[in-house]
């Protein structure tokens, strides 16, 4: 038994900017709940970053429009925070306006088991640290739900984990490091551990890529209104996710994607070290500048 995704990213509801176009947010969710009711989906994917955050008061009211917006779905809504969600927030402000848990949650819907994994995306701006934190909690949460995963396995996040090149994007090309979480690469750690295909997708990057690392495809989806690869216009993002033996995925909007493939379990071999520590590239060198 396949299963259907209605995916929605980044909608950034609030005043323009930069390049979001928070002004068109409420509209094109209009429009997606419409082409979401039309593709009948089983559930529906909020991957987080619902406002484009000011301050706390004004910040209430932004996540209370997107509820809104939201109850024109006909189909079960998931909902993940972002790190504008976070900013001013709490996890209990948003789970009180959203009428649902935020913690990390696991489900099986046909063949397949989605994890939904809230990692706090909440970036911290302090003297100690600047960025966000990936806590011990939610990777050890990852870690066990990978191990036990008796069947194809969706992993959903705000933040990427792959560590893919940030080249060209207009907000994260100079600065990488916020693209994804310090220690990432302990996450993909986590992720091989499994005993049957993983796929990963998550938000928050504003552009659809398709990322391999170790045999696992990991996905990000555009902003709803996001618009540095559109021409100031919003790319109006409209996901449908299908998993079955096959993975399809397809967004639709100004900034279209299409892209299917069949999820592995096969792991690449690992990384050589760098060149300068490993024995057999230092024994080369040495008997060169004998």
């Amino acid at each position: 038994m396949s299963v259907r995704i209605a995916v929605v990213a980044d909608i950034h509801h609030g005043k323009p900017s930069a390049t979001k176009r928070g002004d068109t947010a409420l509209s094109l969710l209009k429009e997606f709940a419409e082409f979401s009711n039309a593709s009948r989906p089983d559930f529906v994917l909020d991957l987080g970053d619902r406002i484009s955050d000011e301050n706390r008061e004004t910040d209430l009211v932004l996540e209370r429009d997107v509820a809104e917006a939201f109850q024109q779905v006909d189909a079960p809504v998931h909902h993940i925070n972002g790190n504008h969600d976070r900013d001013h927030l709490d996890v209990s402000d948003n789970e009180e306006i959203l009428g649902q848990s935020l913690q990390n949650e696991t489900f099986d819907l046909g063949d397949w088991r989605i994890a939904l994994w809230r990692a706090d995306s909440k970036i911290l701006r302090s003297e100690e640290h600047s960025g966000f934190v990936l806590r011990e909690a939610d990777l050890l949460w990852l870690s066990r739900v990978v191990q036990k995963a008796d069947r194809p396995l969706l992993v959903v996040s705000h933040v990427p984990v792959s560590g893919h090149a940030q080249t060209g994007n207009y907000y994260f090309q100079n600065n990488p490091a916020s693209s994804t979480y310090p220690m990432a690469e302990r996450a993909r750690a986590a992720l091989a551990q499994a005993n049957h295909p993983v796929v990963c997708l998550a938000g928050h990057v504003h552009w659809n890529t398709v990322t391999a690392v170790d045999g696992i495809t990991h996905l990000t989806q555009q902003s709803l209104t996001e618009s540095f690869t559109t021409q100031g216009e919003p790319a109006g993002a409209f996901g449908l996710l299908e998993l079955g033996e096959t993975v399809d995925w397809r967004v639709e909007g100004r900034d279209p994607m299409t892209f299917s493939f069949k999820p592995v379990l096969s792991r690449w071999t690992p990384p050589m070290p760098d060149f300068s520590s490993h024995p057999e590239f230092a024994a080369r060198r040495k008997g060169q500048m004998t």
